[in-house]
């Protein structure tokens, strides 16, 4: 990949936001689907375990669309969506396609383009990652990776190595939308099981405070967490995140704010339509 002025690496860090950090900054397989799928049945066959796990969702379903303006100070470089697609079969089992998209604006287009797409494959019952994909198109660059995970096997294939996972892991997509789902109190936290770029580690979401909000999209109750990495060196973003989730059953988050060196990047909902909640 061609080296990128301070400009683009800024435009660009600014407009990809939404689309990496709802639970960090990752990278991913260089598999196809298929390749991944050959290479764990191909490894050592272990007994399947139990497959029950059952999560309640009243936050999210099909149909749900957030809408954010990306911006760094007084400057909006993109936009950026997340989408509850459709519900599909996969593993026999029915699941949730969850796309994010990110885009550069026109003006910051004409310097550096961005277009990238990222999307999780989450089952609808247990609500834990059964798939993971990003299509990257920044500038000249074009980047294609996705990988599988064998959640009955507690594995996944990562660099042509078969990896231990822990039961119903999730992905970076996939983090938020269950969280979303978790009973949230001030001054508590929720753990959940992460695979972020080739490592297993557990994540800590704090729920900080209670705070009412005014954006583009309305005022907002909000619940405040910030999640916080349990693994030293798992990501490169060296600032707080911060995620304001609406005060309901919801759970919907309405503002995003990363610190970074000089500044905060944020991700503020403009936009959204309210998915169909399903029961299974």
């Amino acid at each position: 990949m061609p080296k990128k002025s301070a400009l683009q690496k800024l435009i660009l860090a600014v407009v990809v936001f939404v689309g990496v950090f709802p639970m960090g900054y990752f990278s991913v397989v260089e598999l196809g689907i298929a390749e991944a799928a050959s290479e764990v049945d191909s490894a050592e066959v272990r007994p399947a375990r139990p497959f029950d796990r059952f999560v309640d969702n009243l936050a999210f379903g099909v149909g749900e669309k957030l809408t954010f303006d990306i911006k760094y100070g007084f400057i909006t470089a993109g936009t950026a969506t997340m989408e509850v697609v459709r519900l599909i079969e996969y593993e026999n089992r029915p699941c949730y396609q969850i796309v994010t998209r990110a885009f550069s604006n026109s003006f910051f287009s004409s310097i550096f383009r961005v277009e990238d797409r990222v999307e999780s494959v989450m089952d609808a019952t247990g609500l834990y990652s059964w798939r993971f994909e990003k299509s990257l198109r920044e500038g000249n660059y074009r980047s294609d990776r996705q990988y599988a995970f064998d959640q009955r096997g507690n594995r996944v294939v990562y660099k042509g190595d078969t990896i231990e996972i822990a039961p119903f892991v999730q992905d970076a997509i996939s983090s938020l939308y269950y969280v979303r789902t978790q009973p949230l109190e001030v001054g508590q936290s929720v753990f959940v099981d992460n695979f972020v770029d080739g490592k297993s580690f557990s994540m800590e979401v704090k729920v900080i405070e209670r705070e009412t909000i005014s954006i583009d999209a309305g005022t907002f109750d909000c619940l405040v967490v910030e999640p916080l990495m349990q693994s030293a060196g798992v990501f490169k973003h060296e600032g707080r995140l911060t995620v304001w989730l609406t005060d309901d059953a919801l759970r919907m988050p309405v503002l995003m704010k990363s610190k970074v060196i000089v500044g905060s990047i944020v991700a503020e909902l403009v936009d959204y339509e309210l998915g169909r909640i399903d029961e299974f």
